[in-house]
């Protein structure tokens, strides 16, 4: 199973938004830069995230982009099913929105290999929040490495 860049991009910057931004705004050409992230594809992510209620923005020369909940209760599962949908290895694991189903689904012997694969990675997902991000972002010395924060005389 592979996370598209949307996914993995999302939760990168939402870390970013929680680390660096310390609840205050964080501007999308500072999280770009960071993240190495193209700006024009962060924005889309962010509109999605904003229309989800996940961050919230402030116009103006001192806006950007802020958590609209404290790290501690967004976890990256909740990323990535607002940016990917439901988290399930398989299409066919899930009946779909119109009560459709695979046709073998009642007969299918891996369905539950499927289930159960989507449920661990689900748990998992839903295990770390934003916070344990940035609590092992100061394990590794992230703070110090902040070229957006650097200033040259």
């Amino acid at each position: 199973m592979k996370l598209s860049n949307r996914s993995q991009y999302g939760v990168r910057a939402l870390f970013d938004i929680a680390y660096y931004g310390e609840g205050q705004t964080v501007q999308i050409h500072e999280i770009s830069k960071r993240q190495g992230i193209p700006r024009r594809f962060l924005e889309q992510i962010f509109f999605v995230l904003k229309k989800a209620g996940m961050i919230d923005s402030t116009r103006g020369p001192k806006g950007g982009y802020s958590l609209h909940r404290p790290p501690k209760e967004v976890c990256v599962g909740d990323i990535i099913r607002v940016l990917e949908g439901p988290i399930e290895p398989v299409p066919c694991s899930t009946m779909e929105a119109d009560g459709s189903a695979c046709h073998y689904i009642n007969k299918c012997v891996t369905r539950m290999v499927w289930e159960e694969a989507g449920n661990l990675l689900t748990e998992y997902f839903d295990s770390i929040t934003l916070e344990d991000l940035c609590l092992r972002a100061n394990e590794l010395g992230l703070k110090g490495d902040n070229p957006c924060l650097m200033f040259s005389i």
